[in-house]
């Protein structure tokens, strides 16, 4: 069972709280029985039950444009038979939803000789305070701030336009019921500051954005000098494009910056690694493990382990512990990351990756903090090495085909490298390869590995989760660079 060394509000341990959430209307005891009852023919499966409160207060133009507060509570009931699941889900938590539940996913079909699935293991580990942080704030300290960082933005520069800034706060609190009776629990706190900055010289206007938060309470990302360096790199970004140029076009090296650019790594591989998509053979690195996919050095882990981070997790919505897993070693595929269906299908542990976006989602292999490890050069050596090419340090939207590997990913901060020195920075420039042929064009790998700053969301089959990226500086090779410029 999980324990909590800080408890929720109150001081208590996740089952304790989690029990007052959701066995009002329902008893546990009788939740227990439903749930047994339900998977008496299947080999897997699990209760999922979920109560999460958000919030997020946003400003605009100095003035606060929306304040929202939201709560959901309901269940999930899977149901597993080999390749096959039934699942059924409901926004209240009772009985009689529980049983009507229970009809729709008993008797799954199926093959063969049933095998049930072992339970995951036990753990006491905690990688995050339980504490709710949504009371600990209140809203007109939220707004304060908010005008503060308004105000901050406008003082340092006069070229600034328009500020706009949100502040964003979770708490989710789960317990998931086996067939066996075995019962987990967790509570998850999650925040999220954003700050973007317009600023205009000459008519021309351009953007900066900055963003952190984390597993912990708003006090980690409201501390003065955290906010305004957060308003000062947002700013920073939107001042430096002022000066932007049209990016060139054509295949030249490309430096990528520490931390955030992780985002490439996670889109244009990290899929690729998940264990759904090598099992169906959909993936482009399917049927490759034990062979080189990458260029030595470069190795490649998901770790759901590391505390307080956005992507990190106690136990994923299976009920398994996270763990570190590494996918790429030194160039070779080493591991996929796998739920607990996959995982048996493919004869392998589950990695503790099983994740959902919310009671109303069947779960499925999901990353948690994706991470490339850091090599032996120094960021400086990297940037020297190149005669010509693209220095990108922070990136916006991108696409990924999971079939072929092929991505498409947009630079927000970006810079010309003119034998071995940073030029002017660029504006348009879009990276254009596939995840497969990317790892082998890895040269250089830097010594400065960095974790982003807390804002990462990954979209799959239409669920949304937190993850987290890193990588140190990288150089590759041969990539090619849209433009606008030649």
């Amino acid at each position: 069972m999980i324990h909590s060394t800080t408890g929720s509000n109150t001081g208590d341990t996740p089952l304790d709280a989690t029990a007052r959430l959701f066995f009002r209307e329902l008893d546990g005891g009788e939740a227990a029985r439903i749930t047994a009852d339900a998977l008496s023919g299947a080999e897997d499966g699990e209760l999922f039950l979920e109560y999460r409160e958000s919030e997020m207060t946003s400003l605009e133009d100095g003035r606060i444009r929306s304040a929202t507060f939201d709560t959901q509570r309901g269940f999930g009931l899977r149901a597993v038979r080999g390749a096959a699941a039934a699942y059924a889900h409901a926004g209240e938590v009772t009985a009689p939803a529980l049983r009507r539940a229970a009809a729709a996913v008993r008797g799954l079909p199926g093959e063969g000789t049933i095998r049930v699935a072992e339970p995951p293991r036990a753990t006491n580990a905690r990688l995050y305070d339980s504490a709710n942080p949504l009371p600990l704030l209140p809203f007109e300290a939220k707004t304060a701030l908010l005008a503060g960082i308004d105000a901050y933005a406008r003082g340092r520069d006069s070229r600034v336009v328009q500020v706009m800034a949100s502040l964003y706060g979770e708490w989710q609190a789960v317990r998931i019921i086996r067939a066996d009776g075995r019962e987990v629990a967790d509570l998850r706190p999650l925040v999220r500051l954003n700050v973007n900055v317009v600023v205009e010289r000459d008519g021309r206007r351009e953007t900066g954005s900055y963003g952190t938060g984390g597993r912990f309470s708003y006090d980690r990302v409201l501390g003065e000098a955290t906010w305004k360096a957060a308003v000062d790199e947002a700013l920073r970004q939107a001042v430096l494009n002022l000066d932007s140029v049209p990016a060139p076009a054509g295949e030249m090296e490309v430096v990528l910056g520490p931390g955030w650019p992780g985002i490439l790594l996670h889109e244009a591989i990290g899929h690729g690694l998940e264990g759904d998509f090598n099992r169906k053979g959909t993936s482009a690195f399917a049927g490759l493990m034990g062979q080189r996919v990458a260029s030595k050095g470069v190795t490649v882990v998901d770790d759901g382990t590391i505390p307080d981070r956005r992507g990190s997790l106690t136990i994923d919505d299976e009920g398994t512990p996270t763990g570190r897993t590494v996918m790429i070693e030194d160039g070779i595929l080493t591991g996929f990351i796998q739920d607990r269906q996959n995982a048996r299908l493919m004869g392998v542990s589950p990695t503790g990756n099983g994740r959902r976006q919310s009671y109303a989602h069947a779960p499925m292999p999901r990353m948690t903090n994706t991470v490339m490890l850091g090599g032996e050069h120094h960021p400086e050596e990297i940037l020297r090495s190149v005669k010509r090419g693209i220095y990108a340090v922070n990136f916006g939207g991108g696409q990924v085909d999971i079939t072929s590997g092929k991505f498409v990913f947009s630079a927000s901060e970006a810079y010309m490298i003119e034998d071995g020195r940073l030029g002017a920075p660029v504006k348009g420039a879009t990276l254009i390869g596939d995840g497969p042929s990317a790892l082998t064009q890895v040269s250089m790998i830097g010594n400065d590995m960095a974790l982003d700053a807390g804002i990462g969301t990954c979209g799959k089959q239409g669920q949304g989760v937190p993850v987290g990226v890193g990588q140190p500086t990288l150089k590759m090779t041969g990539l090619t660079i849209g433009g606008t410029a030649v």
